[in-house]
């Protein structure tokens, strides 16, 4: 009875910002579930960006600008992620029970000697994970913290696509989201991780019982694959690109250039699952999913399923929703994994506000406290 009167939130557009694309996800809940209503996918024209920072705001604003159209709809809000080496999020342990003016001057304290800015330049936000199981007597306080150039940008841009930003989440995190919203159910009390692999980034990405426990990011992705691609088949890099990912690269680039790539995905991907094996003490996971960009490779996924030594599973964060009709379920299919990160922020429309680790409003004391959990808030900056 009690979900009878739960308060339906609004639908969010999950908008996933990349370095090489932009991606969209809308979607609505139902009494049978999640529905995929809207989703778009579009490339940037330029090499718009150095590292995660926006150098070309008119490519991206164009891409943008597009996706807005392909949606749809007159929908609005909209949620944004961030990530890169401008973005941190660390593990503090505090002394329980402090007032609010305590925690944020201690988290300040904090904050500063673990951020390479000044603080005026970048935005905090912080929650309280419960109890210390390392430091007897400590909370766990997660520190997140970005440049704010980095989210401001991001912002601008989505505002002048006729966007209303609501939420500004991390990448890695909204991974995590989609895996706890969407993946099909697995042992609760088993380690789920997740390989996103995008064009400048490899992201892991482990949950348990609902919970991000580890993330970590790596430079490592699929330009270094799309440069090789372009440079041995004399091909524009564009060109290399687009064909690349849409299945219509011709050439003997599968037995001449990918399996150099491959090589070097496996190696940075047991690394990655080598440093979340030291940080937690945990054991290899059988099993990982995959996504991103990637993802969408059919001979590179062929090549880790072979090699890699553990399964493999391309994650459709669809699999288990009804789609609209209206939308084409062919390219859905294969595009899918790409669409993680979106589908993460989508996904915030289904969570109650104060569960958010960027929030892009007032801040109010009254959402401080939930459940003997702290919540940092974000001001909104100006129009």
């Amino acid at each position: 009875m009690k979900s009878l009167f739960k308060k339906k939130l609004p639908p969010i557009v999950g908008l996933d910002i990349g370095t090489r694309q932009i991606k969209a996800v809308w979607l609505e809940q139902s009494k049978d579930g999640f529905v995929l209503q809207g989703y778009a996918c579009e490339p940037i024209n330029k090499i718009a960006f150095s590292e995660r920072d926006i150098k070309d705001y008119e490519s991206v604003s164009i891409a943008l600008k597009k996706i807005r159209k392909l949606l749809k709809t007159k929908l609005k809000l909209a949620n944004v992620a961030v990530a890169g080496t401008s973005v941190i999020s660390k593990i503090v342990y505090m002394d329980p029970e402090q007032s609010d003016y305590d925690l944020e001057n201690q988290i300040e304290i904090e904050a500063d000697s673990l951020i390479p800015y000044p603080l005026e330049e970048v935005y905090l936000d912080f929650e309280e994970m419960g109890p210390s199981t390392t430091h007897t007597g400590k909370v766990n306080v997660l520190l997140t913290a970005a440049h704010k150039d980095l989210v401001d940008s991001r912002l601008l841009l989505a505002r002048e696509a006729n966007f209303e930003p609501k939420i500004v989440d991390m990448e890695n995190y909204a991974i995590g989201n989609a895996m706890d919203f969407f993946h099909t159910p697995h042992t609760e009390d088993m380690p789920l991780c997740c390989i996103n692999v995008g064009a400048s980034l490899l992201q892991i990405c482990v949950i348990k019982t609902g919970d991000v426990i580890y993330t970590k990011e790596h430079a490592f992705g699929l330009n270094q694959l799309i440069n090789d691609i372009s440079a041995i088949h004399m091909v524009e890099r564009e060109t290399a690109e687009r064909q690349l990912l849409d299945g219509t690269l011709s050439g003997n680039w599968v037995e001449d250039t990918l399996p150099i790539f491959a090589a070097n995905l496996q190696q940075n991907i047991n690394r990655a699952l080598q440093m979340y094996m030291s940080t937690l003490h945990a054991e290899r996971p059988t099993k990982i999913l995959f996504s991103g960009g990637a993802a969408t490779i059919e001979p590179l996924v062929d090549i880790l399923k072979q090699d890699l030594g553990l399964e493999v599973d391309c994650f459709n964060p669809f699999s288990n929703m009804s789609i609209n009709p209206k939308l084409d379920a062919t390219r859905l299919s294969k595009i899918a994994p790409q669409l993680a990160i979106a589908a993460g922020l989508a996904s915030r429309s289904f969570t109650p506000w104060h569960m958010y680790i960027y929030y892009l409003g007032e801040r109010s004391s009254a959402n401080i406290k939930n459940n003997n959990s702290w919540q940092g808030y974000l001001p909104l900056p100006p129009l």
